[in-house]
Formats: C-alpha cells, sequence, structure tokens
C-alpha cells in the first residue's frame, strides 16, 4: 500500500493520498487550503489517477480545496450528511478567530459536481481499497474516521482520525456542532475497542497507533480510570 501524507495551509492539516501502488488509482483525504500543489505533485511522482476525495469533517482546514481537487481529476466527494452544509457554508463551523481571520477575503464555497454520503458502519470500497466509516461526533456532528485493512509490519489497519483522536490529544469541542460528550462516547465505542497495533494518521500532527494512545494519552487513561473497555484482540 502507498500512502502518502503531507501538512498543508496555515492551520498544518495533514492530507492523505492513498493507493494500493504506484500507476494505481487513489484516494484523497482531507485536501485543506493550499492541499491542490501537494496532491498534484503526489500524483505526479507516483503515476496516480484520483478517484474519491474523502472527508473526515466539514471544517475549513480539511475541506478548502474539495471541490478543486474533485473537480481536476473527476473525482467524487464523500461527506457524512450532518457536516455536508459546511461545504457551501464553512463560516458555520468556525471560531470567532478563524472566521475574522477569513472575513473580508473573498471567498467562495460550493460543493463538488459529485458528492456522496457517508454512513456508520459503511464499507466503501474505492481504487481497489475497503475503507470501514465509523460516525464519530464530537468534534463536530458529522466527524468520521476511515479504517482500512494493511497487513504489513504487525499493523492490522491504518486509520485516518481526522480531528477525533491526535497524538497525545483528542479534538476539541468547543466549535459549533461540538459536543464534549459526545466526543467521549466516540472515544469509548469506536478507539479504546481497537486492536493495538492500529496505526491512527492524525488530522494534525504526527502518526501514532491505539497502544500508545491507550497507554500514555491522558483523555484515553481517563476513559479506561472510569471502567472497563470491551477490546478486540487482532486475531479474533
Amino acid at each position: 500500500m502507498l500512502i502518502a501524507g503531507f501538512p498543508a495551509g496555515p492551520w498544518g492539516t495533514n492530507c492523505y493520498v492513498v493507493a494500493t501502488g504506484p500507476g494505481t488509482e487513489c484516494v484523497v483525504i482531507d485536501p485543506g487550503k493550499d492541499s491542490t500543489d501537494g496532491v498534484a505533485r503526489v500524483v505526479r511522482e507516483h503515476r496516480l489517477k484520483p478517484v474519491s476525495v474523502l472527508l473526515t469533517h466539514g471544517h475549513v482546514d480539511h475541506m478548502w480545496c474539495v471541490a478543486p481537487v474533485a473537480g481536476t481529476y473527476d473525482a467524487t466527494a464523500y461527506i457524512h450528511p450532518d457536516d455536508r452544509h459546511l461545504l457551501t457554508d464553512p463560516m458555520a463551523g468556525m471560531s470567532r478567530e478563524t472566521t475574522a481571520m477569513l472575513l473580508g477575503g473573498g471567498y467562495e464555497f460550493a460543493e463538488p459536481d459529485r458528492v456522496e454520503e457517508l454512513a456508520d458502519g459503511r464499507d466503501l470500497e474505492l481504487a481497489g481499497l475497503r475503507f470501514v466509516i465509523d460516525h464519530t461526533p464530537g468534534h463536530t456532528e458529522g466527524s468520521v474516521t476511515f479504517r482500512t485493512p494493511y497487513g504489513q509490519q504487525d499493523v492490522s489497519e491504518v486509520m485516518f482520525s481526522g480531528d477525533l483522536l491526535f497524538e497525545g490529544s483528542i479534538g476539541r469541542t468547543d466549535l459549533p456542532g461540538g459536543d464534549h460528550a459526545k466526543m467521549l462516547r466516540s472515544l469509548r465505542e469506536k478507539v479504546l475497542t481497537l486492536p493495538d497495533d492500529v496505526v491512527v494518521l492524525p488530522g494534525h500532527g504526527g502518526q501514532t497507533d491505539i497502544g500508545r494512545e491507550r497507554a500514555t494519552n491522558p483523555f484515553l487513561r481517563e476513559l479506561l480510570d472510569e471502567g472497563p473497555v470491551g477490546r478486540v484482540t487482532r486475531g479474533l
């Protein structure tokens, strides 16, 4: 499997390009601001053809370039229905600071030509890859994660976690659509139940894995201290 990631834009949002290997179709995940050149560079270097653009949620730092990227490669965009309105009205999900920074910029946002909606537990077969969708509200109402089998180097899956889970931290819940109680429920039900060997590729910062976060992330430690959590053991 080929996974190429790079931070883009003023928020340092991680954009990922995922394919089975060079010279194949690929999927782009979270093309934020200033990500189009990075996507084009990865596509050119590895001779790829983007066919889908996946969004972990609708915040502007993750979807700024979804329309240009999808339009350039005639790709379909995927987003959870609870966040779809943010594609055309990103101000509805912004902090006051971000809104003030963007005011007066004359920015216009529009949906890509083709948009498909995501559902919890759905399997997507795209570019020869299988992605499992987990609806993980808390950061936004329509936040999701994408898990795909890996099966190499003692890694069973890779999870693209968006702004649900970071190395040593979790996503903020003080923005419009955020809900701390839902965030904790998502972490308990959709993160702590995963095997330790799942690699986490977050929306910001460096990669980590479930085992490391279970052992060291203070937010997950607090959840674990509250009571037992069912955990999947690899191979069962």
